[in-house]
């Protein structure tokens, strides 16, 4: 088995590059997850030169840029043209930076809890499918050229593992295409931890871990082992998978949570253990 342990900038937004880069170090972690967004220092629109620099800084560390989370959408209803702009601009961004990987959402567009049919489900559930296949098929010689790994997340409109694996099956080998498998998505969803690791197999190449409590409707991170999330079984089911492990701790949108360099202790004991 061989884990690698990352921690994604999303637990700490809007931070200088040097300030992620020392939590990360500080926290035993092996690489670094760089949220892409306008708010932070790596965005779409930064300057070549400006995101080479990132990468240099984070690697002279002795961290890698294990992903860039990136927010485009492969299911989204949008036009084909629109997302393929968005999805490139992601892919030459890592090439710049020397990522190894881009995280995309599925992002189908819909909400889960509207009434439909059967046929009507199975409809929707085709074309968000074939969406994002067309879409992925269209980038991987870019992805080829640019040496990075494109990673669906088990999240949104595809929150489970058997609903993910259908978006990248029979694509692409997992040098390019695979999924990250976001702890909490699937679970929450109903579909148990050895579920969730049969049906993706090969296709998962990262992992996500956090822990979560309920609270008001809605799910509120805590450190792992804190929470209400089987993070123990979902260790045993990772036993002789080999590949990234990051803790996302979303502070960007749980403000009100425990800084990051106080919760990822937790993260870095869980990893440590196994």
């Amino acid at each position: 088995m061989s884990w690698k342990f990352a921690v994604s900038t999303l637990g700490i937004p809007s931070a200088p590059i040097d300030e992620a880069i020392a939590v990360a170090v500080d926290g035993g972690c092996e690489g670094l997850e760089l949220r892409v967004h306008a708010d932070e220092v790596l965005h779409l629109d930064i300057r070549d030169d400006d995101a080479v620099d990132i990468g240099r800084r984070v690697r002279a560390s002795g961290l890698a840029v294990a992903t860039l989370v990136g927010y485009v959408r492969v299911c989204s209803p949008d036009d084909d043209a629109e997302v393929l702009v968005e999805l490139r601009r992601l892919i030459r961004l890592a090439e710049l930076v020397g990522a190894e990987n881009i995280r995309v959402f599925p992002g189908g567009g819909t909400d889960p809890s509207a009434p439909r049919d059967a046929a009507e489900t199975e409809e929707l559930r085709i074309a968000q499918r074939d969406r994002a296949r067309r879409r992925i098929s269209a980038v991987l010689d870019d992805l080829r050229a640019a040496g990075v790994r494109l990673l669906v997340e088990t999240h949104d409109s595809h929150p489970t593992g058997a609903a993910t694996v259908e978006l990248v099956e029979g694509l692409a080998d997992t040098s390019l295409v695979g999924i990250l498998w976001d702890g909490l998505h699937p679970w929450r969803s109903g579909e148990g931890p050895a579920t969730t690791r049969a049906v993706l197999g090969d296709h998962c190449v990262g992992f996500q871990i956090k822990d979560a409590v309920a609270r008001d409707g809605r799910w509120v991170p805590v450190a792992p082992g804190a929470g209400e999330m089987p993070v123990e079984e979902l260790a045993e089911v990772l036993q002789g998978w080999s590949g990234w492990v990051s803790f996302e701790w979303e502070r960007a949108w749980h403000p009100q949570i425990e800084p990051l360099a106080e919760a990822l202790p937790a993260a870095a004991e869980w990893v440590r253990r196994r």
